[in-house]
Order: C-alpha cells, then sequence, then structure tokens
C-alpha cells in the first residue's frame, strides 16, 4: 500500500515538472512583465487568495472520494491546443488561458467532477491573474480614459475654470495634465472588478445582485476617477505639480481605491434591503449531509493509462517548445537610412521617435519622413519594421494609439485603392478620416507580412501562427 502510494506522488511529482517546464518561459514573462506593470501589480497576491479558497474548502474535499475520469481530456486536449497556437502565433494570452485548461483539465482527470465542482470557483478566479491581449486591453483602456478626462473636464468647468481637452491631454492655461500618466486612478479598475467578485463570492444574496455588484465596479472606477482628475486639476492651481506627482499622487491613487471599495459595501448594504434571496447562498445551513460522502475505499485509482496519456502529450509539448525555434528573426534587406528624401515632386524631411515610444512598441527599425511639393502639400509616411514578431512583440494599430492623442477616427473602415498594389493593381487598405479639433487628416494604413496586405489584428495573429509553423517565420 506504501509502494501505491509513492508511485502516486512520484507520477504527480512527475506531471508538475513536466507542467511546470512547457509553461515556464510564460510565467517568466507574466511574472517578470505583466505583473510588474502598475494595472496588474495586484497580480502577485491573487496565488494567495486562490490558496486560501481552496483550503477553505478543505473540509467538503475530504469528505469526498477522488474519481478520477477521462472527462478532463475535454479539457486537457484543448488547452495543448491553444498552447501551440499561443506558441507559434507569439500571443501570451492564449498561452495563460492554454496553462488554464490544462490545469482545469488535469485536476478533473485526478479528482474527478464532483470534487472538481467544490473548488470551481478558486480555478475560475485564476484567469484573473492573466492581463488582457494587448490590442483589447488597448482599446478598452484608452476608452475608458477619455470617458475619465471628459468626466474630470466637466466638473472643472462646472467649477468655474477655464479647461480644454485635447484627448487624454487636458490644459488648464498655466499647464497641461496628461491622463494618460497621471491617471493611475483608472489603474485601479481592474483590481476593483476583481474586488468586486471577490466580495460578490462571499455575499450572502441573490445571484443577480451579485451580477450587479459587478457590474457596477466599472461605472463606480471611471466615476471616481474622474473626480479625481477634477481635483487634481483644481488644486494644481494652489499647490503647484506637486498634486499630480509623488506621493501625493500615488496616495491619492490608493484613496481613490479605498473610496470605490467603501462605495462597493454601501452598495452590498443597499442590496441586502432589496427583498430576494438565491438558492445555496453562503451563510445557510446545508449541514453535513448534504454532502454526499463515500468511505475512503470507494475512491476509484488512478489507472496507468489515464497517468501516462496527460504525461506523454505534457513531455512531447515541454520537449518540442524547448528544443525548437519557430520564429527567427530576419534582418531587413536594406537600412530605412537609405529610403529616399526626393520622390519626384516631393521633398521629405525625417523626424526621430522619442526612444521611450521605440522601447514601448519593441520596433526593430523605423522610419517618418514628411514629404512636402511646391504646392504646399504634406504627407506624413511612417513605416515600422519587425524582424520578429515573437511573444510579447506585436503591432500597434493606429486606431488604438492615435485615439488616445485626441484623433477622432472617422469613416474608418477596408477600402480598395487603384494604383497601390504591386503592378499598378488595386490593394485592399484601411483607411480613416480623422480629426483633431480644426485640424484634419486623411489616413490611410495597412500592414504588409511577407507578401501579403492585412487589415486588421485577427489576420495577422493567424498568419503569424501559420508562417511559424510552415516557414519558422
Amino acid at each position: 500500500m506504501k509502494e501505491v502510494k509513492f508511485a502516486g506522488w512520484a507520477g504527480i511529482a512527475l506531471q508538475g515538472l513536466l507542467f511546470a517546464g512547457a509553461y515556464f518561459s510564460t510565467f517568466k514573462w507574466l511574472i517578470a512583465h505583466d505583473w510588474s506593470r502598475d494595472d496588474y501589480t495586484y497580480c502577485y497576491l491573487v496565488p494567495v487568495i486562490v490558496i486560501y479558497l481552496i483550503w477553505e474548502k478543505r473540509r467538503e474535499l475530504n469528505e469526498l472520494p477522488s474519481m478520477p475520469s477521462w472527462q478532463g481530456m475535454l479539457v486537457f486536449l484543448p488547452g495543448i491546443a491553444l498552447f501551440w497556437l499561443g506558441e507559434l502565433a507569439g500571443e501570451y494570452f492564449t498561452l495563460y488561458v492554454s496553462f488554464w485548461l490544462v490545469l482545469l483539465g488535469l485536476v478533473w482527470i485526478y479528482l474527478g467532477r464532483h470534487k472538481l465542482k467544490v473548488i470551481l470557483f478558486p480555478l475560475v478566479f485564476i484567469l484573473t491573474m492573466f492581463p488582457l491581449p494587448n490590442f483589447l486591453y488597448n482599446k478598452v483602456s484608452v476608452s475608458l480614459k477619455l470617458f475619465s478626462s471628459q468626466l474630470g473636464v466637466a466638473v472643472m468647468k462646472f467649477c468655474g475654470m477655464s479647461v480644454y481637452r485635447e484627448g487624454n491631454v487636458i490644459d488648464l492655461g498655466f499647464t497641461q495634465l496628461q491622463v494618460v500618466d497621471a491617471c493611475s486612478g483608472l489603474r485601479y479598475l481592474i483590481p476593483l472588478i476583481v474586488l468586486g467578485i471577490l466580495l460578490a463570492y462571499f455575499f450572502q444574496a441573490a445571484f443577480w445582485k451579485k451580477i450587479i455588484l459587478v457590474v457596477s465596479t466599472v461605472p463606480v472606477s471611471i466615476m471616481v476617477n474622474g473626480l479625481r482628475i477634477a481635483s487634481v486639476g483644481i488644486l494644481y492651481q494652489f499647490w503647484g505639480p506637486m498634486v499630480a506627482e509623488g506621493f501625493f499622487h500615488d496616495f491619492s491613487g490608493w484613496f481613490i481605491f479605498m473610496c470605490s471599495l467603501g462605495i462597493l459595501v454601501f452598495e452590498m448594504w443597499l442590496l441586502q434591503k432589496i427583498p430576494g434571496k438565491g438558492r445555496g447562498q453562503k451563510g445557510e445551513v446545508k449541514g453535513e449531509d448534504a454532502v454526499i460522502s463515500r468511505p475512503p475505499s470507494a475512491a476509484c485509482p488512478v489507472s496507468f493509462s489515464l497517468f501516462i496519456v496527460p504525461s506523454v502529450l505534457l513531455c512531447i509539448t515541454l520537449v518540442l517548445s524547448q528544443g525548437i525555434e519557430f520564429r527567427e528573426k530576419i534582418p531587413i534587406k536594406r537600412s530605412f537610412d537609405q529610403f529616399p528624401l526626393k520622390v519626384g515632386d516631393w521633398t521629405g524631411t525625417r523626424r526621430q521617435m522619442e526612444q521611450k515610444y521605440i522601447d514601448t512598441l519593441d520596433l526593430s527599425d523605423y522610419l517618418i519622413i514628411d514629404y512636402r511639393n511646391s504646392k504646399g502639400r504634406v504627407i506624413n509616411f511612417y513605416v515600422a519594421y519587425y524582424e520578429s514578431q515573437r511573444k510579447g512583440e506585436s503591432i500597434h494599430s493606429p486606431a488604438t494609439c492615435l485615439s488616445g492623442g485626441g484623433w477622432l477616427f472617422r469613416q474608418a473602415g477596408a477600402v480598395i485603392v487603384p494604383g497601390l498594389g504591386p503592378a499598378g493593381g488595386s490593394m485592399l487598405v484601411n483607411r480613416a478620416f480623422m480629426q483633431k479639433m480644426d485640424y484634419k487628416q486623411l489616413s490611410y494604413y495597412w500592414f504588409l507580412q511577407r507578401g501579403r496586405v492585412l487589415t486588421n489584428a485577427y489576420q495577422m495573429k493567424f498568419f503569424t501562427f501559420w508562417d511559424a509553423l510552415t516557414r519558422q517565420r
């Protein structure tokens, strides 16, 4: 009997090593890069919370037998498939979801669905420690920051201040506030949503009340953050830049979070006053007899095949992911420094990008030239080159980046432009009419990828995956 237990623990240790090895680089990036971002520093606490939530269920887990099941492969196999999709496409979020599915599958395989149901919430809560995909997060965060800045400006005007806003830049006359950098209150949006989920889990109320509590975290965070922006603008004229930086800036962000938490607690109190109870609430006396328990001898042993199949799949995944380089770096054939400044009647002037933007965009090389002709017309020409779109390095769409600078995209969409393609043919590109106050600009942009002309991020992700698989690119 002791040998069986030892073999069981040895098997778990072996699979644990294979599992950790396959996702080592993923979590190295997650902890060193994603969790270090101001928006996601709360993630360090998520594993501790998950462990506590599982520990809280220890009595129910002990009363239920382990019932190993092949049904866990229904989750495990899609997790392995997503691993290769994320590995080849260079998308970390796909790898995060893959990790979660594989973990969920292993728990289901070895513990069975009854124990899985007991700890399902803690396992689902693991997803809160994974950042959203960059293209989705950037689009959402820019919109929310714009809304917060609009609210802040409205409050300042209501207080009699003269203020002007361009995107996320607020001009007070005597200074400018950069909401993108000076708006840490919005950084508490995601942590507040996570906290709202936890409060809803422990909230002894009907399910619809819990949903209201979680959903309300978004408007609460935006509203309180807008008031914070207004307070910074109002106090700036008396105390100067200290209100937008240093200790006061960090303290005000923390104070915003605590105020938001207080609003949520007050909301819970109000919801408790509304009639309506849910089934299976925490706090209801279910009784020990409500948990169907079986003697330890009723627990099903793990069959050799049920152990060996996930182990082999994890082993193959680990060996191939570490032993094969799916994306080679291809340097550009000719440097952008050789790009002509004289094209027909057009004469160009090179422009330089600040290093902080280059670091954020992960560019291998870039080119910015303002061309002007004899009639005074101006064309701004921009090209960015990526030697390899590795994990964590991907193209930033102008539709996301420029809107934060106050540009409004109007009449945006894909159009066919004659004479722009190879040999004078037509080409499908993105076209957007952009406006920033009285300044208007017609923009055409597209993404070149090994002879293809692409117009959206989903196309790029698919072909990055396909070319990594078939071309090592």
